[in-house]
């Protein structure tokens, strides 16, 4: 056992974990989404999202301090009161849901997100722009889905932000520090709603230097891989996973 896990659940959670920053080192998204529906195989659902919300929040500390200067803060004053509210009504809703329906939910976002992603490759999207007035829809359902499956709701943001026309450094500079601040509320309610006992930490601890490397080594290939192409096959397995998890 090590600090209450075996062996075999650290060294699998290792490897999701690995595997998920190296995606998000490689496209700047796609942590939550890879890491979530493997690691339910692993751990509790209620284990699995809290460690990755404390491993996330350690890189946006990092991602924030370097990319400030980029920020759009007017989109952060119209997300960041939505985002809060979700990441609150997910909490209750965390807490009290049955970890078998949990479950069941985080497949339907699962295959719901990847369908929308091979059909924004395969069939395109019309062009279209969205008011500021959508800032308060996206920021609540974002942060609340990300407080109830770990993942997921971050999707919600980055189509908002798309239709908002944002260019490239902005969009990851914003989101960025959008999701700093939702990551914030979200440890701090799964702290109080006890979640963070000493074996999830000294887990979270030992992945550490596993994110690092797997995030690490995704930014190594980034230029190498076409996004194009990358996209699919993660859309891909993100489909099988959200099927696994409904079947499971």
């Amino acid at each position: 056992m090590i600090g209450g896990f075996t062996l075999t659940q650290v060294l699998l959670t290792a490897a999701v974990v690995y595997a998920a920053f190296f995606v998000r080192g490689m496209s700047g998204f796609g942590t939550s989404l890879v890491a979530m529906p493997l690691l339910v195989f692993v751990l509790p659902i209620r284990t699995a999202v809290p460690l990755m919300g404390l491993l996330v929040f350690v890189l946006f500390v990092f991602l924030t301090i370097r990319d400030r200067r980029d920020v759009l803060w007017r989109e952060i004053r119209l997300l960041l009161i939505p985002t809060l509210a979700g990441v609150a009504a997910g909490l209750v809703l965390f807490s009290r849901l049955d970890s078998t329906l949990l479950l069941r939910c985080l497949g339907v976002v699962t295959i719901a997100y990847a369908v929308y992603a091979l059909a924004v490759h395969y069939f395109g999207l019309p062009p279209a722009r969205c008011s500021e007035r959508w800032a308060l829809p996206a920021g609540f359902a974002g942060s609340f889905v990300d407080t109830m499956f770990g993942g997921g709701g971050g999707t919600i943001v980055v189509v908002y932000m798309h239709l908002r026309g944002v260019g490239k450094v902005q969009f990851r500079a914003t989101v960025a520090m959008l999701w700093f601040f939702e990551m914030i509320a979200r440890i701090g309610g799964y702290a109080a709603s006890g979640y963070y006992t000493q074996p999830v930490l000294v887990l979270a601890a030992l992945l550490l230097p596993v994110m690092w490397l797997g995030t690490w080594s995704g930014e190594q290939v980034h230029h190498r891989v076409s996004q194009e192409t990358f996209s699919k096959v993660l859309a891909v397995m993100i489909l099988a996973s959200g099927i696994a998890l409904l079947l499971k």
